[in-house]
């Protein structure tokens, strides 16, 4: 029988963001971003923002594991991609899937809460902006707000060693 350690272990297990992450597929993901919000937003399938919500959600809580766009993008898209592996820290990435699951919520709000389609589409084109900047150019806006927060002191270093170190070089370089 498991007992209350047991069960709190597996959870912890099961809920945990992979560190690091390779960002071939995060930048998978984030076209499939791209491609949901866009169709969100031109056809006014407004129900579709649930599952950029869901995906957001699932991503935060346990990267890929349960994020069926997660899934499709590492375990079918990206290992037939000519491309090698880039890894990078997880935390960065979990705190941008964090970003774009308020902007989600935001949106999913808008959308069926309040029923304003320009508010969603307007919440949406950002997101879908910050998306495509990750997916076609690489440059994850999440991470960079991560990066300064950290910098500044918002978040610890404990939080994600690969990136302290990070700024302790930069810091070292600049004496």
């Amino acid at each position: 029988m498991i007992g209350i350690m047991g069960i709190r272990s597996q959870i912890s297990k099961t809920f945990t963001f992979p560190n690091p992450v390779n960002e071939v597929s995060a930048r998978t993901v984030a076209a499939g971003v791209v491609v949901l919000a866009v169709t969100t937003i031109v056809t006014g399938a407004h129900l579709l923002v649930l599952v950029l919500l869901y995906g957001f959600a699932a991503r935060v809580a346990a990267g890929p594991r349960f994020s069926p766009l997660g899934l499709l993008a590492t375990k079918v898209i990206v290992p037939k991609l000519p491309l090698e592996p880039k890894i990078v820290a997880g935390p960065p990435k979990r705190f941008a899937q964090a970003i774009g699951l308020a902007f989600s919520l935001a949106a999913t709000i808008a959308y069926l809460a309040i029923g304003s389609s320009v508010a969603g589409d307007v919440i949406l084109g950002a997101l879908t902006v910050a998306a495509f900047m990750e997916s076609a150019l690489g440059l994850c806006l999440g991470c960079k707000i991560f990066g300064v927060l950290m910098k500044i002191g918002l978040i610890p270093d404990e939080v994600c060693a690969d990136c302290a170190n990070i700024w302790n070089r930069q810091k070292a370089a600049a004496i």
